[in-house]
């Protein structure tokens, strides 16, 4: 079994940058991230566009959708910022792919310490090859399905509508 990677962006992928003061985006963090895991399946790992998830439109959206439909693997790990991901999840599950379809991301960039972003990867990797056929949001150990997710922004974390 061969796990994809989907790399959109997010609060996961961002860098601080030092002189500027500010969060942005360089290179990604995943092919670091998969090694520091040690995770022994193979994995192919996609790179779309990076973007905070506010800045995401419907066209965005499609392509993620298009690169799951793709994919000839059917366990499918999409890296995502966590403000839209529940749109990104709801786009996914309506085009009900014969696919294991997680989303997971970070509230804490994983350069920056005590991140959320290795843990959450791990976990949804782990699940992505256990789970049936299904969109799903797995954030800080707990698994949404797609349709039953959203995100307290007071609290910082997904729970059940």
């Amino acid at each position: 079994m061969t796990l994809r990677i989907i790399a959109t962006g997010g609060t996961f992928d961002k860098h601080y940058d030092e002189i500027e003061g500010k969060l942005g985006f360089s290179h990604g963090h995943l092919p670091h991230v998969i090694q520091r895991a040690r995770i022994t399946v193979p994995i192919q790992l996609e790179q779309l566009p990076f973007l905070d998830s506010l800045d995401m439109h419907d066209a965005d959206r499609q392509r993620i959708a298009a690169s799951c439909l793709r994919a000839d693997e059917t366990s499918i790990v999409v890296v995502h910022g966590t403000d839209t991901m529940r749109e990104t999840a709801e786009v996914l599950g309506a085009a009900q792919l014969p696919k294991t379809i997680i989303l997971t991301g970070a509230m804490v960039p994983y350069e920056v310490k005590n991140s959320d972003a290795l843990f959450n990867f791990g976990f949804a990797c782990g699940i992505a090859q256990a789970l049936p056929h299904g969109v799903y949001i797995a954030m800080n150990a707990q698994i949404f399905t797609w349709n039953n997710v959203k995100k307290d922004r007071l609290k910082g974390v997904f729970q059940k509508r």
